[in-house]
């Protein structure tokens, strides 16, 4: 049942990035982590069905983050991008390559092997404590110094790297879900509401989603959906061990599983997200799909000075 709700968690989560990365990418170049980007998206229809679809998987990704360890329901969150590429595949029209499909497997094979690991009756080790948060801030850290370099970036590097930082957060406010529902779970809600994880939750959230939509902003999705979906099962796998104890296997055969599962779900992550039907979720394809959404939900002066040479017959447009 837990495995089955943080399946249906990413398959929500992976529709919300499609819609959310494609009324991003239209947005002006110009608002590249400015906040005149969120408020612009707003006023989208298919951005805001984006966050609301992406908002329900986040409600069950936290139920499932707080009922498993971080190193099982990471990998299963990270399957949102396997549902991302399904979605995308109705939408451009086109096959999925042999690249495509050997990184779903791989993908796939990643997390059976990471929550397979969990299983094993092994040796364990735990050394993690609550007095080790400030690991986020260096993680934090990192985070800044990736927004910087992709500030002075344009194009698929500036998105590669934003991305990244955002990836980063999203794993840190996932460690943060969990120390809230722990806080939640012994002490109540008035206690959460008084203490400090639940607020760095929120700054921590709101930063990562502005972080995603920038990197949205400025290339197609096979380019910064890879960084997202990487980093953060890998930053909230390390914050599970380091803050909250989860166990480490220490016996060979665990540990060369975990090490070829954690290889793997990030191989086959950067292989599905780097798909050419990722980066064929053009604005013109989506609109032709009709996900029954009225083109009105766009600037019309904006869509004007994107589109250099508008076509002469619209009727006649490519689909």
């Amino acid at each position: 049942m837990k495995i089955a709700l943080g399946l249906v968690a990413a398959l929500l989560v992976g529709v919300g990035l499609v819609l959310q990365q494609h009324a991003a990418e239209q947005a002006p170049k110009s608002y590249f982590l400015h906040l005149r980007l969120i408020t612009d998206l707003l006023h989208r229809r298919r951005w805001l069905a984006g966050i609301g679809i992406m908002a329900a998987g986040e409600v069950l990704s936290a139920w499932t983050i707080g009922n498993l360890d971080l190193s099982v329901a990471e990998p299963l969150l990270a399957t949102s991008l396997l549902f991302a590429l399904l979605v995308a595949i109705p939408l451009t029209g086109m096959r999925p390559h042999i690249s495509e499909v050997l990184g779903a497997v791989l993908l796939s094979c990643g997390v059976a092997a990471l929550s397979v690991s969990r299983s094993i009756s092994a040796p364990s080790a735990s050394f993690g404590s609550a007095g080790y948060w400030p690991a986020a801030a260096v993680i934090a850290a990192i985070a800044v110094i990736l927004v910087r370099a992709g500030w002075r970036r344009t194009g698929q590097w500036r998105a590669i790297l934003t991305g990244t930082a955002a990836g980063l957060v999203f794993g840190i406010s996932d460690a943060l879900t969990r120390g809230t529902l722990l806080i939640v779970a012994n002490h109540g809600v008035a206690a959460a509401l008084t203490s400090w994880p639940v607020y760095s939750l929120a700054g921590a959230t709101l930063l990562a989603l502005w972080l995603m939509e920038s990197a949205f902003n400025a290339a197609p999705l096979h380019a910064s959906l890879p960084a997202i979906t990487a980093a953060e099962p890998v930053v909230g796998i390390l914050l599970g061990v380091i803050v909250f104890g989860d166990d480490i296997r220490i016996s060979p055969g665990v540990l060369a599983l975990q090490a070829a599962g954690l290889v793997a779900l990030v191989g086959g992550v950067i292989l599905v997200a780097r798909a050419p039907i990722l980066s064929g979720l053009r604005p013109v394809q989506v609109i032709s799909h009709a996900l029954s959404i009225e083109h009105a939900d766009t600037d019309p002066a904006e869509d004007h000075a994107q589109d250099p040479a508008p076509p002469k017959n619209p009727e006649r447009e490519e689909v």
